[in-house]
């Protein structure tokens, strides 16, 4: 490999790493939003959220469409300088965009949670914690779900796990 490939090659890991860290960033700024029953384990809460989206896909199968929007002309235009002289310019025309849609989705999506709601769940978006408390919490995974209030925030763990704090 050339000199100037490898270093093309550290630049694109780097960027992909910056890339990765921003993901993770915004991740953990990012609300919980989770199917929630008090007292149920975390691991029961995937197997169980699991189960309804393995159903609801069993039930209402993903149909992946392609559409092209339509194209776009754009008319010529005449374009003069100071001196007068003009130059017209042709007009062209824009190609639609491909869009990949699942015309199922909103209601595989009704499906999953009617699944979850019949066992008992409710969704809910639990906000992330304040720096300040993240910083004051010791570091530990929540396995079971605990009562939420006004009050209670999500700390994102980089393992992918996440700690439901409650205060007060």
């Amino acid at each position: 490999m050339l000199r100037a490939d490898l270093v093309q090659n550290d630049a694109m890991k780097h960027y992909h790493l910056m890339g990765l860290a921003g993901v993770l960033f915004l991740v953990g700024c990012a609300p919980l939003n989770t199917y929630y029953k008090p007292g149920v384990s975390v691991n029961a809460l995937e197997r169980q959220t699991t189960a309804c989206q393995t159903r609801a896909l069993r039930e209402v199968p993903s149909s992946t469409q392609v559409r092209r929007t339509p194209p776009r002309y754009i008319p010529g235009s005449r374009v003069c300088n100071a001196a007068g002289t003009c130059v017209t310019r042709p007009g062209r025309y824009i190609p639609g965009e491909l869009v990949t849609f699942d015309p199922n989705d909103g209601l595989r999506k009704r499906v999953e949670a009617q699944c979850m709601a019949d066992k008992g769940y409710a969704p809910v978006s639990i906000p992330p914690c304040p720096d300040s408390i993240a910083r004051a919490t010791p570091a530990r995974a929540t396995t079971t779900l605990p009562n939420l209030n006004r009050n209670s925030c999500v700390i994102r763990n980089s393992d992918g796990s996440f700690q439901i704090v409650t205060r007060g």
